[in-house]
């Protein structure tokens, strides 16, 4: 009987990962993910924890020449795809008539230029804040795309609002995507017809509060069933409440109301000017709110229960499934988390880049 040869998986290396939001999602939709580089060392571990074929490196990118890289990734110059959210913050019409690859705050970015000219991969994504659109009046924009092209790729970017591709949470960041062969086309991206809200993501863990069985939701949706795939267990699901007085404060806070529903004499001085997102409730019934890094903070509530969401659940609402284990302190797991790019988001992007620019 004739064997049937197994098609090469196509393979990328992601830069500033963090946890591994941006590999999760390009894992998801096809992709090896080969290696990965950051500087904080939890969030390596984190990598090297939930990517066991590939080989995450915790180094100060500033400091790592074409020799240690190929080094570390010797089939650098095989890669299809570099991702990666490098710092963008530095371009600006003021360092026009300077050296703007001395800028501290741009050689991060030439750094990641670096690993673009010695693989010259396919396509490269990179993800960043939205403001780098608007920022210096599209001036960070306009010299990135300008660097791509005289690469020879071609440059589009959009801001995204993860809501839209299937993660239950309101969260708008640019991606730049860069192709060799055709224009990357965001208008082909795959669109939840219906958003996934709070609700959908970890009302399955409700019982978990009173009971700490991890058991079968009676009617499961199609989140769930992608969240809990694989997964034999919970983790990161430590549960914690605050002090009496914050609990008493959130308990008087409506499902999508913040700090304006809590009595006046529980505050320890009057004031009116309070951030909308202070002690603000989630809602069973929409997406989340933007998950940031700062959720040991007071910034955002349960929807149910008088905490912040656990790891876990914030981790849910950025889409990454319950076998994705964060390592690293309850702190470090946050900001891992807060700072990561939705895999969910990431699987729509890596979609469309299989689909038309690796053939």
């Amino acid at each position: 009987m004739a064997q049937t040869r197994q098609k090469k998986k196509p393979t990328c290396i992601d830069l500033f990962c963090g946890c591994g939001g941006l590999s999760k999602g390009f894992e998801l939709a096809g992709f090896k993910v080969v290696g990965g580089i950051d500087f904080n060392a939890a969030a390596i571990k984190t990598f090297n924890h939930n990517f066991k074929n590939g080989k995450g490196i915790c180094c100060d990118i500033l400091n790592v020449d074409e020799k240690f890289i190929l080094n570390e990734f010797d089939n650098l110059k095989n890669i299809d795809v570099i991702i990666g959210g490098p710092p963008c913050q530095g371009f600006s019409s003021a360092n026009r008539y300077n050296r703007e690859c001395d800028d501290p705050r741009n050689r991060l970015f030439f750094e990641f230029i670096k690993f673009v000219d010695i693989a010259k991969p396919k396509a490269v994504v990179i993800e960043n804040v939205r403001g780098i659109i608007t920022k210096n009046n599209g001036y960070a924009k306009d010299r990135i795309t300008e660097i791509f092209e005289e690469r020879g790729y071609k440059v589009t970017h959009q801001i995204l609002d993860a809501s839209e591709y299937g993660v239950p949470q309101k969260r708008l960041r640019n991606f730049f995507v860069m192709t060799k062969n055709a224009p990357f086309s965001f208008a082909s991206l795959k669109k939840t017809p219906k958003p996934i809200t709070v609700s959908d993501a970890i009302s399955d863990l409700y019982s978990y509060e009173k009971n700490q069985k991890y058991t079968e939701p009676t009617s499961p949706n199609a989140y769930l069933a992608y969240l809990r795939k694989g997964s034999t267990g919970l983790v990161n699901h430590d549960i914690r409440y605050p002090a009496e007085i914050v609990q008493k404060r959130i308990s008087f806070v409506k499902q999508g109301r913040n700090w304006q529903d809590v009595p006046k004499e529980l505050w320890p001085t009057q004031r009116n000017n309070r951030h909308s997102s202070a002690y603000k409730r989630l809602s069973d019934d929409m997406p989340s709110v933007t998950i940031d890094t700062g959720n040991n903070h007071s910034n955002y509530f349960h929807p149910r229960y008088n905490r912040i969401p656990t790891v876990r659940e914030a981790a849910r609402l950025q889409s990454f499934p319950d076998i994705f284990e964060f390592v690293g302190n309850r702190s470090e797991q946050y900001r891992q988390v807060g700072n990561a790019v939705p895999p969910l988001l990431a699987k729509v992007v890596a979609e469309e880049i299989i689909r038309r620019h690796l053939k």
